[in-house]
């Protein structure tokens, strides 16, 4: 499957997401509800997408389908700040992060081994 911008395909959703933000402001006759209802579609593709290319994208996935749950109670009238929705998803962001963290390991060792901590030499000053 091709990638999508190469390695950045949440930079994808972000212009689209951007770019239907922005339509109003040139005329375009877009109601909250059907902006919302275009970032969710947009969210759960690109959420799916990240899924297939990276054969292990479940993170990507369940942040895209918040996103888009998010959008779309938006979009039916659930009134959230802007404050209140970039909180849920930064929350929701870092639980995602801290469970891949558990999930993933390094394709590469590190290049050096950390010292022990018995090999540091001792302090000249007694500490």
């Amino acid at each position: 499957m091709p990638r999508i911008f190469g390695r950045e395909p949440a930079l994808l959703l972000a212009f689209v997401a951007a770019l239907v933000n922005a339509l109003p402001g040139f005329g375009v006759d877009l109601t909250t509800g059907q902006q919302a209802g275009i970032n969710s579609a947009a969210a759960m593709v690109v959420a799916i997408v990240i899924a297939v290319i990276v054969h292990d994208g479940l993170g990507a996935a369940i942040l895209g389908l918040i996103q888009a749950a998010g959008s779309l109670l938006i979009g039916f009238g659930f009134h959230w700040t802007a404050e209140q929705q970039a909180a849920t998803m930064l929350v929701a962001t870092a639980a995602v992060a801290m469970w891949t963290r558990t999930q993933v390991t390094a394709p590469v060792p590190a290049k050096a081994p950390l010292p022990s901590l018995t090999s540091v030499p001792a302090d000249p000053y007694g500490g």
